[in-house]
């Protein structure tokens, strides 16, 4: 299965909301090697989701929870293609936070990505392009 295959297999994948946890989204945090029984689904998981579909579908993947791991990992890109990583700023363009999703398409305004933790599920939403910091290729593992 390619990535973006991966990624729509988990298609509406969503949080429960309470303290119940969708075991989906806490088999991301486990496959990656993280402990998904202390993260929770509500921890933000956008990244976990990244890692997850990577690594299943035998790319590269940065193996850590922040959004903006995926900065280091594959090779910057102007020229984006289906599947490939985007990695937006949260809050500021200064701040530690960000999103990171899979490539779908872009528009003049928008970039639109599947990801997890989107409406606190997994989803293909529009993100506004002056939150782009970067669309990444990743390589697969030989």
């Amino acid at each position: 299965m390619n990535i973006i295959e991966t990624a729509l297999s988990e298609y509406g994948v969503k949080e429960i909301v309470g303290s119940k946890d969708n075991l989906r989204i806490v088999k991301y945090f486990n496959d990656i090697g993280f402990d998904g029984t202390k993260l929770k689904d509500e921890t933000a998981w956008c990244s976990a989701f990244a890692n997850w579909v990577a690594k299943t579908s035998g790319f590269e993947y940065s193996g850590e929870l922040t959004a903006r791991s995926w900065l280091r990992t594959g090779t910057s890109t102007a020229s984006p293609h289906i599947g490939d990583i985007v990695v937006f700023w949260r809050e500021s363009p200064k701040s530690w936070k960000g999103h990171v999703g899979f490539f779908i398409k872009e528009t003049k305004r928008f970039v639109y990505v599947l990801g997890g933790n989107q409406r606190n599920m997994v989803c293909v939403k529009a993100y506004p392009k002056y939150r782009l910091l970067d669309y990444r290729q990743l390589a697969t593992l030989k």
